[in-house]
């Protein structure tokens, strides 16, 4: 293959999610990925941006979203033209979308090679991830493989899918021996004792050639459904197409439409920390330095008698909070939360309960 330059870089933010978890500020209107969830003047959305485009040419990142979400993409995001923007008309999980932008890239430039990446995630030290993706992508352009980012596992968390790397590796990457499901804390504890399986981010890099020809092999009706449309992919008439052709697409993730059936998928260890901020005892976490800490986004705090609380507000008003530890408290224009941190999973069932007593006006 030939040698790449910037100009082949690609990269495909996925933003279509609605970050349930994350209620009430994330909402169906107003998910997570548009807010400022740590308080630090930019989105996740924005922040993943950013990051990406310090390696990525701004014109040659695309935005994976819901066509609800078009105007707040295109408000936050100057940088990007409308066409940038890949709207999704219906709700198929991953691989449908990703298996879509690649066929785009590749009908512009047939040697691009390509990231994908949530719009969600926190990642501090970004020089650290741009090298990691760097020698990700020289992997990826000289080599028929299909990357992914591992993350260097700090705890047994059971929240994660893990990825199993090749233990006789000497290299940096090394080939992938199978992708493992979220685990049990005992056999999370024995993957980390065993010292080569990562967290999966979720994190994907290869040429639009391989991750075309995997599709071809591994989901072939998804592949020639899509390949349909590559006359009218990037002109006028893609829209039409994509109205028509794609709720009729399976509802499948790329991890179980490829990468698990892939045979040459290869991992890189992430030398960056990384969370994947999927709830707010996440969000806690990312910002204290110790279990006995208060997290608190933009409010100002008076705290008695309080710890391990994630508190946060929408503007900067003063937070009074005496004898309560334990609690995600959020305040909002028009909903308050105060929900036990342990029971944070509950959040997405405590969503539907809202809905169906009150409506769609506070979800």
């Amino acid at each position: 293959m030939k040698e790449s330059t910037t100009k082949d870089y690609y990269a495909v933010i996925m933003a279509g999610g609605i970050g349930s978890r994350f209620w009430p500020v994330s909402t169906s209107s107003f998910p997570k990925q548009f807010h400022d969830m740590l308080g630090t003047g930019k989105s996740l959305l924005q922040q993943t941006f950013s990051r990406l485009n310090k390696l990525i040419p701004s014109e040659n990142i695309l935005i994976l979203t819901n066509e609800r979400y078009l105007e707040l993409t295109l408000s936050q995001l100057p940088e990007i033209s409308e066409k940038q923007v890949v709207l999704e008309p219906a709700m198929r999980n991953t691989a449908p979308c990703i298996l879509l932008s690649a066929l785009k890239i590749k009908k512009e430039n047939p040697n691009a090679v390509m990231l994908v990446a949530p719009s969600d995630h926190w990642i501090e030290d970004e020089d650290a991830f741009a090298n990691d993706v760097q020698k990700c992508f020289d992997a990826a352009q000289h080599d028929n493989i299909l990357m992914t980012l591992g993350i260097n596992p700090t705890f047994p968390n059971t929240g994660y899918g893990y990825i199993e790397a090749d233990k006789n590796s000497t290299s940096e990457i090394s080939r992938v021996a199978q992708f493992r499901e979220k685990p049990d804390y005992e056999t999370a504890k024995k993957f980390l004792n065993e010292g080569n399986f990562l967290w999966n981010a979720g994190i994907f890099i290869w040429s639009v050639a391989t991750i075309s020809e995997a599709f071809e092999k591994n989901e072939p009706v998804m592949h020639a459904l899509f390949s349909e449309g590559i006359p009218v992919y990037n002109t006028t008439e893609e829209k039409d197409f994509i109205a028509t052709n794609y709720e009729l697409s399976e509802n499948i993730s790329i991890d179980y439409a490829i990468m698990e059936k892939a045979n040459n998928v290869f991992t890189k260890k992430a030398t960056f920390d990384w969370n994947d901020l999927g709830t707010w005892g996440a969000l806690h976490d990312k910002m204290t330095t110790n279990e006995g800490d208060n997290a608190v986004v933009r409010g100002i705090p008076m705290l008695t008698d309080a710890k391990g609380n994630m508190i946060y507000s929408e503007t900067e008003k003063l937070i009074v909070v005496d004898g309560i530890d334990d609690y995600i408290i959020v305040d909002k224009a028009e909903t308050l939360l105060i929900f036990p941190k342990k029971k944070e999973q509950d959040i997405k069932k405590l969503l539907v309960e809202v809905e169906n007593t009150h409506g769609k006006k506070y979800t």
